[in-house]
């Protein structure tokens, strides 16, 4: 069995038109969520023996803030093919790891990482998690999938069951939809 990870990005700011959608960094609000989720993480007690990450600046700090917060420094694999990837493309480089080792975690965008897991996890009505993720996989929320594989590689649509999701409203309702900053 596998363990994947999913983590969007957190917040990112809007407010300087000049920069590259690839260069935003995280806003405050953002700053806030990445820190608060690296600890629900670490305290779901999973060991990631690889972080998959776009190296997009807004994904990047997500992770710095993340781990500063858990205290935890998994080794992180950058990789430009994750930045804005679609679902398609993700299983891709999920199917290369080698090495294999026992849990991923991707970081990086939507719409991508939540068709990750519609693609994963079977639409036969057994997860209400799933469902969640339908009317929305906001930034900075966190899911893990269980894999019934052996390899990466042998990774396969409807092949999981999401076992885990939260997002950053579900720890601290400053940080849901409502409120802005």
């Amino acid at each position: 069995m596998k363990t994947l990870g999913i983590f969007r990005h957190a917040k990112s700011d809007w407010n300087d038109a000049r920069l590259r959608d690839f260069d935003r960094p995280l806003n405050k609000r953002g700053r806030k969520g990445a820190a608060l989720m690296g600890l629900h993480i670490r305290d779901h007690k999973v060991k990631w023996n690889r972080i998959l990450a776009s190296p997009a600046v807004r994904a990047a700090q997500t992770i710095e803030l993340a781990e500063e917060a858990a205290g935890e420094s998994p080794p992180i694999t950058w990789d430009r093919r994750l930045y804005l990837a679609s679902s398609a493309t993700l299983i891709d480089v999920l199917r290369e790891q080698k090495g294999d080792p026992r849990t991923i975690m991707l970081v990086g965008h939507n719409p991508g990482l939540e068709d990750v897991i519609f693609d994963l996890v079977p639409d036969d009505g057994s997860s209400p998690m799933r469902d969640v993720v339908e009317e929305k996989f906001p930034t900075a929320a966190f899911a893990v999938i269980e894999l019934d594989i052996e390899s990466w590689s042998d990774l396969a649509d409807g092949r999981g069951r999401l076992v885990h999701l939260t997002r950053p409203r579900d720890l601290d309702p400053e940080l849901g939809p409502q409120i802005e900053s």
